[in-house]
């Protein structure tokens, strides 16, 4: 949510800020602007709407200056007006700022700053006024911010350019990600890499409380001691072209394609057939340790916790220890349980969820052994984490989450192969597993095939407005996850539920108006799945059933089916979703919505 883009340089500082902006796009905004330092003046432009009604209003001012910060707001506090918008100013418009995060005390703040004049309703202006009180009193813009942060209760990531040190961007962060680009007698500042991989792949990530001090010859990095501190340059692998469409029509469809091929870099190098299991070097733990762990929790948000609640099947089933899934943001404040051997794994694709972020905290407070499982390289949750496993799905533009999810569950299922093989997963089993893994790309590739019926399927579906999705045992969280896109970018209600509890209650709801789909592959549970279905059938409701392939008798029972191959029971969720996934991406695309940038939502959610 909300992003960064900061840049100073030789180069025309303008371009290369809208260009960043529209990197960002994917987080989520409501309005955009910049501001750039020309002839001796900061020059701010803004606009509400999309990055192309800021560039159009640029055309207007030719702006040249090589030094600018640049903003994607995402509104919470104050409507998305023109004056709400980033970047804010101090009085005297000599410094203007952008901030990603929360100020949680800013009306003391504001009360604190008699005879300043705010123009805005949002938490963000009162730093501007703030900085700009301590810069009277001492004169250098670094340490003027230094002692406004020192003041402010809450979460940011920022960047401040000054009227008065013409050739300097401050920037700092608590809670809310800021990394700094290094080229050729350039910095750039952003709220992630993906604005900086077209210039740069030479990254420094900064931590909470810490602040820079960037000219275009040079970095400075201080710690809340006001010490300076030298940070590692850690190199990106991502390239230019893993973050374009690569001729799709959206960045969603992109992913979703992409799921085979970034599935088998998820599981490259961790798997050994001949000894049935996966090594997963990142765990950082001995295999004493490992074999004494008696309890696994995963905690994460959205998308990233529905693969918490597979990882939780698929655990149990071959690890066979306790295992369960919680929501980050109830976990962090529930005063949880931790024994000397709970293992917490961090579950996350941007690595920045705050919710999740925080609950790690508290357990590492506790005592737990956490590790991550993460997308983003050198994000803070990978960092704060005591070791972990990339999941490798490369960069996810696309707000609604696809390729990471699999890959999550991916790398899920060798931390249980690895575990399990430690206790009582047979080698005979274990081989079985990593077979049935190896065959899952190809196996996806033949769903992906079938997505000119599947938009056919949405088109006969898209007038409705509700819809049930039903799933029972790892199905369940499949349906969550179905239930979650279709919510995410066609604003259609829908919601989830075990297949057994559709008679506790939301059964009342079922008519000829309120469709059902259901993943009801042949496992185990296939015929409770298939009674289920039947009472949902008695009531007139259309069904769209995720079906295995020569499956004959469902087609007594749904009105539309979508075959998939058939797998183990525990790889089910890695192709079951996809259909979901491209059902509401045609349905989205029917209905006329913003696939990629759907409204109201944020890719990285970084404030409570």
């Amino acid at each position: 949510m909300c992003g960064i883009i900061g840049y100073i340089g030789q180069k025309k500082a303008t371009p290369i800020l809208i260009q960043g902006l529209r990197h960002l796009e994917y987080r989520g905004y409501d309005s955009a602007g910049l501001a750039v330092r020309e002839d001796g003046k900061i020059k701010c432009v803004k606009e509400v709407g999309r990055i192309d009604n800021l560039a159009n209003k640029l055309k207007q001012s030719d702006l040249e200056g090589t030094i600018g910060i640049a903003h994607t707001r995402w509104a919470t506090h104050g409507g998305v007006t023109q004056k709400n918008t980033h970047p804010h100013f101090s009085c005297d418009k000599k410094i203007h700022l952008v901030h990603n995060g929360i100020i949680e005390n800013y009306k003391e703040i504001k009360n604190s700053l008699p005879g300043h004049k705010f123009v805005s309703e949002t938490d963000s202006e009162v730093l501007a006024h703030l900085i700009e009180k301590e810069y009277k009193n001492n004169g250098n813009l670094r340490i003027a911010v230094e002692k406004a942060l020192s003041q402010v209760r809450g979460t940011y990531g920022i960047a401040v350019i000054a009227e008065d040190e013409p050739q300097k961007i401050i920037t700092a962060r608590l809670g809310s990600p800021i990394v700094i680009g290094i080229g050729e007698n350039e910095y750039f500042i952003a709220s992630d890499t993906t604005p900086i991989l077209p210039y740069t792949k030479k990254i420094v990530f900064l931590d909470d409380g810490e602040i820079a001090e960037i000219t275009k010859d040079n970095i400075q990095i201080f710690n809340i001691k006001d010490e300076e501190i030298k940070k590692p340059i850690e190199k990106i692998q991502w390239d230019n072209k893993s973050t374009g469409k690569q001729g799709f029509a959206h960045y969603m469809l992109k992913e979703i394609y992409d799921q085979p091929s970034v599935f088998e870099d998820a599981i490259r190098g961790r798997i050994k057939l001949e000894e049935g299991t996966a090594i997963l070097g990142g765990i950082n733990m001995d295999n004493y340790q490992m074999r004494h762990i008696d309890r696994v929790i995963f905690i994460a948000c959205g998308t990233a916790f529905h693969a918490g609640l597979v990882g939780k099947y698929i655990f149990e089933k071959l690890v066979n220890i306790p295992t369960e899934a919680n929501i980050a943001s109830e976990y962090r404040y529930s005063n949880p349980t931790i024994g000397e051997n709970t293992l917490v794994f961090a579950v996350s694709q941007s690595g920045e969820t705050i919710d999740t972020l925080a609950a790690i905290r508290e357990a590492k407070q506790k005592g737990a052994f956490v590790r991550g499982i993460i997308n983003v390289v050198g994000s803070t949750i990978a960092r704060e984490t005591d070791g972990g496993t990339y999941i490798h799905a490369g960069p996810e533009l696309a707000v609604a989450s696809t390729k990471a999810y699999t890959n999550m569950i991916a790398v899920m299922i060798l931390y249980a192969l690895q575990f399990g093989r430690l206790r009582k997963l047979t080698v005979i089993q274990g081989q079985e597993i990593i077979k049935a893994l190896q065959n899952i790309p190809a196996q996806m590739e033949t769903i992906l095939k079938q997505s000119d019926k599947i938009k056919n399927i949405s088109e006969k579906y898209k007038n409705f407005k509700n819809f049930f999705f039903l799933g029972r045992g790892l199905n369940y969280p499949v349906a969550l996850e179905g239930s979650l896109k279709l919510k995410e970018i066609t604003y259609i209600h829908s919601e989830a539920y075990p297949g057994g509890e559709m008679k506790h209650g939301p059964i009342s709801l079922i008519s000829e108006n309120f469709p059902i789909i259901s993943p009801i592959t042949k496992n185990d549970l296939y015929e409770k799945m298939k009674s289920n279905l039947e009472e949902a059938k008695a009531r007139k409701s259309p069904i769209l059933a995720i079906a295995t392939e020569a499956d004959e008798s469902i087609k007594d029972l749904a009105d539309d089916i979508i075959y998939v191959p058939q797998t183990l029971n525990i790889l089910e969720p890695l192709l079951n979703t996809i259909p979901l996934q491209l059902f509401a991406y045609h349905m989205a695309v029917t209905l006329g919505r913003d696939v990629d940038k759907p409204r109201n939502l944020a890719k990285s959610v970084t404030v409570e």
